[in-house]
Formats: C-alpha cells, sequence, structure tokens
C-alpha cells in the first residue's frame, strides 16, 4: 500500500493494530479492496460486531448482546436485534432513528415494563398474507422474525404509538396482550395481533382505522362479551378478518360492508343469523370449519344476504344435511366430516354455479342419494365423496366433470350408466373400496375418453381390468390380488407414463415379458412389497435397460 495513503490515516492505523475488540464488520474489504489501490472513503457508521449490509439495514442479530448498540446510522429502516439478551429499550436512542420501518426484537428478555413510549411502534415491513413475510425489496429474509418480545399491556401506554402517523403494517403477534392496545396509527392498513391472549377489543379502539384492510386476531382468547356492534363497524375499508382459534359463540356484529374474507374457524358458533350478516353483504368466503353447528346451525336463508358469496367452508360440523336456501352464485361448498346421509332432489337446486362439491367423510348411503341430486350442477367440475357408504356410483353425474373422488366407500359394482357422458373426466378415484374385475361392466370405461388418472389401489382385483381408457397416463393398482400380467394387460393404454403395482401377488415370472411393448412413455413401473422382486423391462424406446421394480 502507497506511504502516502497511510500518513493520511494515522487514527485508523492505530485503531486496527491495537489489541482489543475485533474491528467492525466489512470495515477492510470495504476501506482496501485491493492492496496497492488508493484509499476509498470510510464506510458509514455500524455498530461493534454487527454488520450492515445495505445503507438501511442493521443487522445484530445472535451476538449476545446486552445493552443497545450505539453508532446506529440514521438512516437504518431495518434493524434486527433478534436472539440477544436485551433487558430494556433506550427511547432516546430509538426516537433518534426516526426513518425505522422494521425492528426485529425477536428472541430477547425484555419484559413489558421495559417498553414505554413510542419504542415498540416501529413500523414492519408489508405483509403477504397471515404469515406476515416481507415483500420483495424490503428486508432480507434472514433479519426477518416474529416479533417475540412477549409484551402485555402494561408496555403499551395510550400515547406509544404517537408519532407514528405513516405505518401501514403493524405486528404485535406472538405477545402478551390481553386487549386491543389503545391510540393505534390510525394509518394502519394491515394489523397483526394473532397469538396473543386478546379477549376484549375497548369500544372506540378501532374507530380511527378507517384504511384498515387486513386485520388478524386469530389465536386468541376473543368471547361475545369481548366484541360489541361498533368493534368493526367503523372499519370502511376492511377486506380480510380473521377471528379464528377464539372462543365466538355467535357471528359478530357490525362487520362492514367492504369484508371480502370472514375466517371464523375453530371457535364455538352454534347458530349463524341472517341478521349478523346483513352489513357484509361484499362478503366472497365464510370459512366455519371446526364449530359446532348442528342441524339447525345453519336455517334457511341464514346466508341469503351474502349475495355474492363464493366460497363456504363448514368443514367438521354436525350437519346432517346440505344447508337450505345457499346463495345462488356460491360457487365452492365445502361440507367433509359432517354427518349428511342423504341429498335430495332439491338439496342443491338453489345452487346451479357450483363448481366444487365437497361431501368427503359424512353419511351418504346410495339408497339415499336421489337420482336427481345433481341435475342442476351443470358447471360441477369437482366432485369428492369419499369416505362416505356408497355402494354403488351415483346416478345423474354432472358431465362437466373434470374429477370424481370415490375412495373409502363400499362400491361393489362399477356400471357404465353411471359414467355415461363423463367425456371430460380426468381424475377417477376408486381406492379402497370392493371390486374385483368380475364387478367391472363390460363398457364401463367407453365413454371416459378424456381420463388421465385412475386410481383403483386397495380393491380385490385379481388381474388388470380390460378396455382402460386409451387417454390414461397414470394407474393405481397397488394393493390389489394381482398375480399375473398378461401381455395384453395395456393395449388399450399406449400412452401410459406410471403404473403402480405395489404390493400385490407377483412373483419373478408373473409379468409377460411383451406387457410393456407398444408404451413409449412409461417411466415408472412400482413393483415393490410383492413376494418376490420383479423383474421390469421398459419399451425397447426407452434408453434405460432392464431394472427392478421398487419404490
Amino acid at each position: 500500500m502507497a506511504e502516502s495513503g497511510l500518513a493520511m490515516w494515522p487514527s485508523l492505523l492505530l485503531l486496527l493494530l491495537l489489541p482489543g475488540p475485533p474491528p467492525v464488520a466489512g470495515l477492510e474489504d470495504a476501506a482496501f479492496p485491493h492492496l496497492g489501490e488508493s484509499l476509498q472513503p470510510l464506510p458509514r457508521a455500524c455498530p461493534l460486531r454487527c454488520s450492515c449490509p445495505r445503507v438501511d439495514t442493521v443487522d445484530c442479530d445472535g451476538l449476545d448482546l446486552r445493552v443497545f448498540p450505539d453508532n446506529i446510522t440514521r438512516a437504518a429502516q431495518h434493524l434486527s436485534l433478534q436472539n440477544n439478551q436485551l433487558q430494556e429499550l433506550p427511547y432516546n436512542e430509538l426516537s433518534r432513528l426516526s426513518g425505522l420501518r422494521t425492528l426485529n426484537l425477536h428472541n430477547n428478555l425484555i419484559s413489558s415494563e421495559a417498553l414505554s413510549g413510542p419504542s415498540v411502534s416501529a413500523p414492519v415491513p408489508p405483509c403477504r398474507g397471515s404469515g406476515c413475510q416481507p415483500s420483495d425489496g424490503d428486508l432480507p429474509p434472514h433479519l426477518w422474525g416474529e416479533a417475540g418480545t412477549q409484551l402485555s399491556n402494561a408496555g403499551l401506554p395510550p400515547d406509544a404509538f404517537r408519532g407514528s402517523e405513516a405505518i401501514a403494517t403493524l405486528s404485535l403477534s406472538n405477545n402478551q396482550l390481553s386487549y386491543l392496545p389503545p391510540s393505534l396509527p390510525p394509518s394502519l392498513e394491515r394489523l397483526h395481533l394473532q397469538n396473543n391472549l386478546i379477549s376484549k377489543v375497548p369500544r372506540g379502539a378501532l374507530s380511527r382505522q378507517t384504511q384498515l384492510r387486513e386485520l388478524y386476531l386469530q389465536h386468541n382468547q376473543l368471547t361475545d362479551s369481548g366484541l360489541d356492534a361498533t368493534t368493526f363497524s367503523k372499519l370502511h375499508s376492511l377486506e380480510y378478518l380473521d377471528l379464528s382459534h377464539n372462543q365466538l359463540t355467535t357471528v359478530p356484529a357490525g362487520l362492514p360492508r367492504t369484508l371480502a374474507i370472514l375466517h371464523l374457524g375453530r371457535n364455538r358458533i352454534r347458530q349463524v343469523e341472517a341478521a349478523r350478516l346483513h352489513g357484509a353483504r361484499g362478503l366472497r368466503y365464510l370459512l366455519l370449519q371446526h364449530n359446532q353447528l348442528g342441524s339447525s346451525g345453519l336455517p334457511a336463508g341464514a346466508l341469503r344476504p351474502l349475495r355474492g358469496l363464493h366460497t363456504l367452508h363448514l368443514y367438521g360440523n354436525g350437519l346432517d344435511r346440505v344447508p337450505p336456501a345457499l346463495p345462488r352464485r356460491l360457487r365452492a361448498l365445502v361440507l367433509p366430516h359432517n354427518h349428511v346421509a342423504a341429498l335430495g332432489a332439491r338439496d342443491l337446486v338453489a345452487t346451479p354455479g357450483l363448481t366444487e362439491l365437497n361431501l368427503a367423510y359424512n353419511r351418504l348411503a346410495s339408497a339415499r342419494v336421489h337420482h336427481r341430486a345433481f341435475r342442476r350442477l351443470r358447471a360441477l367440475r369437482s366432485l369428492d365423496l369419499a369416505g362416505n357408504q356408497l355402494t354403488r356410483l351415483p346416478m345423474g353425474l354432472p358431465t362437466g366433470l373434470r374429477t370424481l373422488q370415490l375412495q373409502r366407500n363400499q362400491l361393489r359394482m362399477l356400471e357404465p350408466e353411471p359414467l355415461a357422458g363423463l367425456d371430460q373426466l380426468r381424475e377417477l378415484s376408486l381406492a379402497h373400496n370392493r371390486l374385483r374385475v368380475g364387478d367391472i361392466g363390460p363398457g364401463t370405461w367407453h365413454e371416459l375418453q378424456a381420463l388421465q388418472m385412475l386410481d383403483l389401489s386397495h380393491n380385490e382385483l385379481s388381474f388388470v381390468p380390460p378396455d382402460l381408457p386409451e387417454a390414461l397416463e397414470e394407474l393405481h393398482l397397488e394393493g390389489n390380488r394381482i398375480g399375473h400380467v398378461g401381455p395384453e394387460a395395456f393395449l388399450s393404454t399406449p400412452r401410459l407414463r406410471a403404473l403402480f403395482l405395489r404390493a400385490n401377488r407377483l412373483h419373478m415370472t408373473s409379468i409377460a415379458a411383451e406387457a410393456f411393448l407398444g408404451l413409449p412413455n412409461l417411466r415408472v413401473v412400482d413393483t415393490a412389497g410383492n413376494p418376490e422382486q420383479v423383474l421390469i423391462r421398459l419399451p425397447p424406446t426407452t434408453p434405460r435397460g432392464p431394472r427392478a421394480g421398487g419404490p
């Protein structure tokens, strides 16, 4: 290095040569990039042992710090102090950092009394969804973490957010707040309060947040008495409200018209009243899974105000029938794990626009599914009837179906008539039934010209069913009683790509050498779990030679 350069920086030389704490991270590379080159200007200020990868970012993560670091640049927008041993936050030092947008205090020793004034009001970067992750261009991923400082309301005085008028996203999740903090910034667009101990939202606590679009209150202790008709009524921009995993027994009153998504799953709701939904006429998604809705939980007309409702989730309740008078524009009805035992001719006539219907794991028996139950569902694309008590395929299935799930029933026969017209069906699951090859009537697969995936696993088949659909690409036959695969087994399925024969009764010579001729696309043949290892010879067009079937 040139002597003239050294003479210019005597104090810097002294700092680098004297014994003591390690130099500022990145100083050498930044100030002396290459030996022999002229010196560059000193790097920006950065606290001892911390790193400053960008002008606006200070990373003091995991340094066992006991006191708040000094020498933090005023330009800092993102400050990470997670995984340290800080016990207090100096108000004067934080107030100097007026441009701070993100303050990460996850995993420290800060008590609620140590947090006072605006020191906890630092905003966080915009979030994407309920996971609250930074958007592109904000804080680097390795600096991001949930604020885990175990705040209580004692650490949030009425003026805690004074001077924080620019905050758009505020995360106070994973703490010990027992009620909604007062005097929240009116500029808020997203407020994360999940995973606290909140049992009450004080009257007027959200009266000024007219720009709030997303409010996350899941995993708290909210009860009906902790909310009133004015709690959400002033939130004229609210689109997403998550109240799941609380202790509510009714739908909250005063919901705003702008609300598009209402998550009430995992509460104790027994009945839905139409009066509570009148204000939320713009609702598109209503999630009520895992509540206590019984036979009278959704009376006729309860959802009538929700004319634009797109999706209704009712998973895991005690409903014994499809709710009557559903909104006409409903597109997805998700009703698995209830007690629905019958489908009448008119149960689904009010929702002709349904594209997805999930009735899996109910108590449907073939004798109680009316042959005209699906007649109005011309738009239906996905039908899930898995886990019921069906002994035969339902009649009158919509011809536009793409996916049909019938696994884990008690099917004993397949006949062509119920499948007639399903020329757009791409996926059919018949796994875990009681089908034998002799129970599959001639011509059963004839009209399924678009079928690409067929699951016949865990039945009682003794050989590969004949005349399978020509378009078939994936065939599941595992867990049957197949002991022989003849040379003509796959003549009707030239597009086959994957074949699963695991856990059957195959032996070394059970598969004819010619079985896979004419299958140029075949890439997977699974024969593991049979009594003997089965050698598979793929078609000659495949570059690989003979191999043993396996997982």
